[in-house]
């Protein structure tokens, strides 16, 4: 058997793990895992050093939320400088790698299991085509997966800051509502397709819409300004909640969401002419997984006008797995060894 480690860094928590695995395809068992809060330590090589507690790991690859260049990361939201060569000789791991949090799912789906996904549009994808990975989270993902003849590159990507375009007077004065409440010049698609951007939605409905006495005045005051023990405060999840249960505001935030959310999909699978697959990651992709199913996403996804008809046979999958990225982060480590 050969052991890996296995990371995934955020700003406010990391998780450590040691996977064993046999041969150069061999399922991955995790052996041990452990969540850690990324602000009690002054840097990663410690927080390593005392999971691995004197075990070896024959390589190791770690998921940076945030881009990396040369081996080499600095996390927005942590005051972690991070150089693979450096870590890897401080932990006692050969081979190390770090690798952006998105990209790094690049690497884990071809090892995927049918209990970590879920089908949101039917379809056959080309074998060598390239592949979407996207994912609304609080913010977001986007990455690339480009076969080559030694497998799949991950190319990291910030297509989620690129301009956010409306398709529609509606969807202007949603802009126009983000930027001004934010005090923004430019609107990214992040602000608007993301958790938080499913806030922004409802919150644009609230102030447009919505009687006085809706209940999501209330949470949508306590997710700007939370305060603990003032009562329920996420807003994106109190959305989805009400919408499950009828309630006509929430389900028009959702559905404008949804529909937003497969459009943007479709003009990104475009730019990168992804005929090998789209996999939806992130938070909402195992929490609004009915949502997803129903339809809409897939319609706002193939609704590209003269190029629709590219998109039409390229499957969709979403990854119900909330520790893919972990699990991802794992399948890299072992392709350091061969």
């Amino acid at each position: 058997m050969t052991t890996v480690l296995a990371g995934d860094i955020g700003g406010t928590k990391t998780l450590l793990a040691l996977y064993e695995f046999e041969g150069s395809d061999g399922v991955l068992t995790c052996l041990r895992s452990q969540l850690y809060r990324s602000l009690d330590w002054p840097e990663l090589a410690p927080m390593a050093q005392e999971f691995l507690a004197g075990e070896t790991a024959e390589a190791g690859c770690f998921a940076v939320a945030g881009p990396v260049n040369n081996g080499r990361a600095q996390l927005t939201n942590l005051p972690w400088d991070l150089n693979q060569t450096r870590l890897g000789s401080r932990i006692g791991v050969e081979k190390v790698e770090l690798v952006n949090d998105f990209a790094v799912l690049i690497y884990g789906l071809g090892h995927l299991q049918p209990s970590q996904v879920a089908v949101v549009k039917p379809g056959q994808g080309e074998a060598q085509a390239p592949l979407l990975v996207i994912g609304a989270g609080t913010g977001l993902g986007v990455a690339y997966g480009i076969p080559s003849p030694s497998g799949l590159v991950a190319v990291a990507s910030e297509g989620a800051h690129g301009e956010f375009a409306a398709r529609s007077q509606s969807e202007w004065d949603l802009r126009q509502w983000i930027a001004n409440d934010l005090n923004l010049a430019r609107v990214s698609t992040e602000r608007v397709v993301s958790g938080t951007g499913l806030g922004h939605v409802a919150r644009w409905l609230l102030a447009t819409e919505a009687e006085a006495s809706h209940s999501l005045h209330a949470i949508s005051e306590r997710w700007l300004n939370p305060s603990p023990g003032d009562g329920e405060s996420d807003l994106p999840a109190a959305v989805a909640r009400l919408a499950s249960e009828g309630d006509p505001l929430a389900l028009k935030a959702l559905e404008l969401w949804i529909d937003l959310y497969g459009s943007v999909c479709g003009d990104l699978a475009l730019a990168g002419l992804c005929r090998g697959g789209i996999w939806l990651a992130g938070g909402t992709a195992a929490k609004l997984l009915p949502h997803l199913q129903a339809g809409q996403f897939s319609r706002a996804f193939l609704h590209k006008g003269r190029l629709g008809a590219v998109l039409n046979d390229v499957p969709i999958t979403a990854i119900t797995d909330p520790a893919i990225g972990l699990y991802s982060a794992a399948c890299r480590a072992r392709m350091l060894i061969a």
